[in-house]
Order: structure tokens, then sequence, then C-alpha cells
């Protein structure tokens, strides 16, 4: 299954075009949204027609409508989606890690810091998109798809647009 992962796109909905208009996400059959601004994943699922996971991201006022994080069970993967200030995030990804593997999740996904990240910690595959439109990792955002299957190692790609 192909998944689309965005992040902090802060109400930027052209920056959510470019990423659509890429040509690796052609194909996404599902969108996981890391937060940052709610009403982005609203019009990411308007735009695409697709499924779209959404958390809350800091910027996203207390008691709205999203949870700070959701677990999903997808192509024979368990996911922890999260915006990832709750965890700590900026001072490393311990918590987020043990918050994963507390719900039986192998891949955690989180946005907050505006930085792409692909890597493993505690046997968790934690990654973030990045920001798709305030990147603080280089001059333009990002975003990431990830093909699942079950039985194999997640395969991830970044994107820059």
């Amino acid at each position: 299954m192909k998944v689309g992962i965005i992040s902090d796109s802060h109400g930027d909905y052209r920056c959510i075009d470019q990423a659509l208009a890429h040509e690796a996400a052609q194909g996404v059959e599902l969108w996981l949204f890391a937060g940052d601004i709610a009403m982005d994943a609203d019009y990411l699922a308007m735009v695409t027609d697709k499924e779209v996971i959404r958390v809350a991201g800091n910027n996203d006022w207390p008691g709205g409508r999203l949870p700070d994080y959701e677990t999903a069970d997808i192509a024979g993967h368990t996911i922890f989606l999260t915006h990832g200030h709750l965890f700590g995030v900026s001072f490393g990804l311990k918590n987020l890690a043990q918050a994963a593997t507390d719900v039986g999740a192998d891949i955690a996904i989180y946005g907050h810091t505006h930085m792409a990240v692909d890597t493993v910690l505690e046997d968790v595959r934690i990654l973030n998109p990045g920001s798709i439109s305030r990147p603080r990792d280089a001059r333009n955002g990002s975003f990431m798809v990830m093909d699942l299957a079950a039985d194999k190692s997640p395969c991830v790609k970044l994107i820059r647009v």
C-alpha cells in the first residue's frame, strides 16, 4: 500500500498542492497528517478524495476535534501517529519510541520540528516528513511516501518540493 505522510503545512494550501502534483504522490492510497493545522487535513482529504488519518498539532487549539495521537493498522504494520510536541521530540525521540512500543507499533510518525527524520530507535522506525511549508532543514518543503507490505520493511522516500 502506498501511503503519503505530510506535516506542518500551517495553512499553506499552495504547498499541499505542490506536494500532490509531484510524481511521487501519484497513486497514494492513504494520507497520514501529523498536525499543524487541522483544517489542512480536511483540505487534503477533499482534493485527493482519499482517507486522511490525522492528529492535532501544537497550533491546533486545545479542545479541538482531533486526537493528540492515533494508532492505525495498515498493510501488516502498526503505526503510531502524533505531532510529537507532547512527547518532547525537540529534545530526543526516546519518549516517542516508548509510546510507540507501548501500543505495539513498529512505525512512529511525527512532525513538529519541521525537520525530516528517518531512523530506528528501540526497534521502531521513526519518521518525520519535515514541513511541507516551513522547513528548517532545507530550502524546499518536504513530505514522505511509504510503501507498506506485510512481512516487509517499509520503503520510505523523502520528497522535496
